[in-house]
């Protein structure tokens, strides 16, 4: 059966800006560790300029009963319900550059169809490049700059990615298949995933939501605008962690352990050519880097010792 993607979304407005612009999107739903990807939408949606120009049909999309939105009542009477939404918005950087967000809940039902449908948006505003991002947890200690794994639909827009991954099977989500239809269709799409501390995935983490924004600018050249309430709130979550370390000896040999995983791979990564042209070891390959690291530090510790 044949369905019209065009039944899943409305076009609200037809703003000569949005032809050409570059598509950015999160979905809530899936895996977003320290609320990183939230953020950066928090954070467009507090610096930037918005207007809907598109919207979903939610009610095909969504499993009320799965996600219940929230009803009040006001003492007699039901006053007030708010609706799920699925959004395109039109935005402006700080250089009045426009571009799009797609934002709202994840589909429930209809992946592909609504994969179809944001394609058909693609095409219609001739959006050059589609860009997801998100936080994802990893065994890696908060007092290190975050990594970041970028993936995209063609290797000449993968950038600043030294990958963790060789291949690995994951949850199903429609952003990963949103990404994945593109490359099939030929358009260009990047999705960025920054690598939170799995010990703070829990709770909002600034720092990654800093770094994704990064990751963004760098992509896309959107002079995306700078938030000093975010610096000082991911200076506060840096103060409240490192108190929390101080407190606890466990949790501070925790992290003490990552600390050294983390500066061995990086040492031993930045001598070894096989990680320079982007490609993974073999696990072999990275034990014998690992030896040679240790062998290494090792010979100056004897150095030392002899002088």
């Amino acid at each position: 059966m044949n369905v019209d993607p065009w039944a899943l979304c409305e076009v609200l407005a037809e703003p000569p800006e949005a032809r050409g612009a570059v598509l950015l999107h999160f979905l809530d739903g899936f895996m977003d560790a320290g609320q990183a990807g939230r953020g950066v939408v928090d954070h467009l949606f507090k610096t930037c300029e918005h207007t809907p120009v598109a919207s979903f049909d939610v009610d095909q999309l969504i499993d009320y009963r799965s996600r219940r939105p929230n009803l009040t009542f006001s003492i007699d009477r039901w006053s007030d319900f708010e609706a799920p939404q699925l959004v395109v918005y039109l935005m402006r950087d700080a250089s009045d550059r426009a571009f799009l967000l797609l934002t709202g809940p994840e589909p429930d039902f209809a992946w592909e169809r609504f994969v179809d449908s944001v394609e058909d948006l693609v095409e219609h505003w001739h959006v050059p490049l589609t860009l997801g991002f998100q936080g994802i947890p990893m065994g890696v200690p908060h007092t290190r700059p975050l990594g970041m794994t970028v993936h995209a639909t063609r290797p000449e827009l993968v950038f600043d990615n030294r990958p963790v991954f060789n291949e690995v099977t994951v949850p199903g989500n429609a952003a990963g298949l949103l990404e994945y239809r593109l490359g099939e269709s030929g358009r260009d799409a990047i999705g960025l995933s920054v690598h939170v501390p799995h010990y703070v995935m829990q709770m909002t983490y600034p720092a990654a939501t800093m770094r994704l924004l990064e990751g963004i600018r760098e992509a896309t050249g959107l002079d995306l605008p700078s938030d000093d309430d975010l610096e000082v709130e991911r200076a506060q979550v840096d103060s409240d962690i490192a108190e929390q370390v101080s407190e606890s000896d466990e949790v501070g040999e925790v992290v003490k352990t990552l600390e050294d995983q983390y500066d061995s791979f990086t040492e031993a990564a930045e001598t070894d050519e096989m990680l320079q042209d982007g490609r993974m070891p073999t696990a072999d390959e990275l034990g014998a880097a690992f030896e040679s690291f240790l062998a290494e530090r090792q010979r100056g510790e004897d150095d030392k010792l002899a002088a």
